[in-house]
């Protein structure tokens, strides 16, 4: 299990900007902010994959969720959890993590005062319902890839029952830890509205299946909050 990074362009423009005020539980937090548009009715955040199997804020499908989110002029917050790249502490399972996720939760708040919709990716997905479910300040909970069973661990998301936020699980049908059944069962004892978007094809990583994943995320963000502007 591997999570391959993006080169992408370094922070310091005018649309990209390194965020050095942000603090969890665990120390300073390393994270970027894309910018927006002043009017966005939205501000966004994007959480990625494991650490320990190298995942971190540059991911790839954390790049293409933060450019879905972006399309619709909204400003988006990607950070490292504890122990990734210079962010401080040490990978505490998941536990922790959650933590972490709520400061940059705060942090969002705070700079723009606007509802939130969250995406996550794999580890990041769990970890993001966890904290996000229940948090009115979030508006939508996009789960990609969502892990259910891994190495024979199996992740349990009862608590999904009463979130009732609206969420879209979009993941391979090849995904090799997400089976179909058993996230098809996920989403059924999901409280509505709850959305499942399989990607034929797909493994875990939508290798070669990227832009078929960002278009079923900017569906779901123009459908529920950001409607496309009818040309004049």
């Amino acid at each position: 299990m591997t999570m391959n990074d993006l080169n992408e362009p370094t922070a310091g423009s005018a649309r990209l900007r390194s965020i050095e005020d942000l603090r969890g539980p665990a120390g300073r937090i390393e994270a970027l902010l894309n910018t927006g548009q002043e009017e966005a009715r939205y501000a966004a955040l994007v959480c990625h994959p494991h650490p320990l199997f190298g995942g971190t804020m540059h991911n790839k499908v954390v790049y293409h969720a933060m450019k879905a989110f972006q399309s619709f002029g909204l400003p988006v917050l990607r950070f490292n959890f504890r122990g990734a790249g210079l962010s401080e502490g040490t990978h505490d399972d998941g536990h922790g993590e959650v933590g972490d996720l709520r400061a940059a939760l705060d942090w969002l708040h705070r700079e723009y005062e606007r509802p939130i919709l969250f995406a996550g990716f794999s580890f990041g997905s769990s970890v993001g319902l966890r904290a996000c479910c229940g948090d009115e300040r979030v508006k939508g909970i996009a789960a990609l890839g969502l892990p259910v069973r891994v190495g024979g661990r199996e992740y349990h998301y009862n608590f999904l029952a009463s979130c009732r936020q609206p969420k879209l699980f979009v993941s391979g049908t090849t995904d090799e830890y997400g089976p179909r059944r058993e996230l098809e069962a996920v989403v059924a004892g999901a409280a509505v509205p709850a959305t499942l978007v399989l990607v034929p094809g797909a493994d875990h990583f939508f290798a070669g299946k990227l832009e078929q994943m960002q278009l079923a995320l900017s569906g779901w963000i123009e459908t529920h909050f950001v409607p496309a502007v009818a040309p004049k």
